[in-house]
């Protein structure tokens, strides 16, 4: 059985989540729209699983919109929000290290007429609420800051930001998809106005996420064709995956207990693979050292290509990444490490490893090994490592 280490792109279904799915995959088929009693039942779920959500986020189920995954929440986000102030202003600020679902959003703007500022980021990944300031001129009606980056780890000062565009009127995005299960999620102490999450990244179902938007935040829906989601977003919801996102997300953030001791445990799993693979000449860690998701861990790998790795490691029986799966079939190197200075050459030797619940000390051990082994073995003869790792 392989080791599985890429957490960071999807997490597997929680047996707890599936549970609660599966009525409405079975006995309560009606569409939440329908007047009679199986569409009441199917509502009734719904209804439950936003207030949930709402509960979680500090927020008012009213604010909480369902979409069909993390990137529709953050181009409902971005378009919806830029497009509902046009009157007012037709300026975003961003930064450079966001999702491609962020960038490529912001980027339809820009050729709409909008245009789009990128605030730089140290060699960490991270921004300085300073220059998020700076950025905003008075024709600014959206700023958009990731909560904690999914290819490097780095945790963003989303608060301090929230400040800054609370104080200058502007509204607040923040993609928090790789950190819902994980991170704070309290609006209120945030201070966003959109908030995007996934269940896939919190051990709940593909295909179905939500987006947070405070009440009063002007939205103008980017699916039209029905009156779903209080107009905002049309498409009959997709109940179950809705059901089980509201249940992985309690599981996730119920008990802070819980959550925190589950984080520290990662964090320990996280800094012995980290260390494991310090000494290794030519491999260096990004991402922030301290202010970084407790799960992930990612390096600069000199001398390989970062697809040949990840292909090597999986002969190897070790599943990883060369950093987002939404980029994984592109031969370009990492958007996120170009922003954060590292020449292209050396970007192309990426690798993310990141642990989940059932992820064990002796896993981390032999994935380090495997790591050591096909870098000696690509860096000697160009070709991947044979021999698989079984865990345990």
């Amino acid at each position: 059985m392989s080791i599985y280490l890429d957490h960071a792109a999807t997490t597997p279904l929680r047996a707890e989540v599936l549970e609660a799915m599966l009525p409405y995959l079975t006995e309560h088929q009606g569409n939440a729209s329908s007047l009679h009693a199986s569409g009441r039942r199917a509502r009734q779920g719904l209804d439950e699983a936003r207030e949930t959500i709402a509960a979680i986020l500090g927020a008012k189920p009213r604010e909480i919109v369902f979409t069909s995954g993390g990137s529709e929440a953050d181009n409902l986000a971005i378009k919806g929000a830029a497009w509902a102030a046009s009157a007012r202003g037709r300026h975003v600020v961003t930064s450079g290290v966001e999702h491609k679902a962020v960038l490529h959003a912001c980027a339809i703007l820009e050729r709409s007429g909008f245009e789009v500022t990128i605030v730089p980021v140290d060699r960490f990944g991270r921004v300085d609420p300073a220059e998020v300031e700076a950025a905003i001129a008075d024709h600014t009606t959206l700023v958009s800051i990731m909560y904690a980056s999914n290819e490097v780890g780095t945790i963003q000062p989303i608060a301090e930001i929230g400040a800054i565009c609370r104080r200058r009127g502007v509204v607040f995005h923040t993609d928090a998809i790789q950190a819902g299960g994980y991170l704070p999620l309290d609006v209120d102490n945030l201070g966003v106005d959109l908030l995007s999450l996934a269940a896939h990244k919190l051990y709940g179902p593909k295909g179905v996420g939500a987006l947070f938007v405070r009440q009063g935040t002007a939205l103008l829906p980017q699916i039209q064709g029905g009156s779903q989601e209080r107009q905002r977003r049309a498409g009959t919801e997709n109940v179950a995956g809705i059901v089980g996102f509201a249940r992985a997300l309690e599981l996730a953030q119920g008990d802070k207990t819980a959550r925190d001791a589950e984080n520290a445990r990662l964090a320990a799993l996280r800094d012995r693979l980290l260390a494991s693979l310090r000494d290794v000449d030519g491999i260096e860690p990004t991402g922030h050292p301290v202010e970084r998701m407790p799960h992930s861990a990612s390096w600069l790998v000199d001398g390989v290509e970062g697809g040949d790795l990840v292909a090597a490691l999986d002969l190897a029986g070790v599943e990883g990444s060369t950093g987002s799966a939404c980029t994984s079939g592109s031969a370009e190197p990492s958007h996120v490490l170009l922003a954060m200075g590292i020449p292209a050459q050396r970007a192309h030797g990426a690798l993310r490893l990141t642990a989940g619940r059932g992820t064990t000390a002796d896993d981390v051990d032999r994935a380090a090994e495997a790591v050591r082994t096909a870098v000696a073995r690509m860096r000697a003869f160009g070709v991947p490592a044979p021999n698989p790792v079984v865990s345990a």
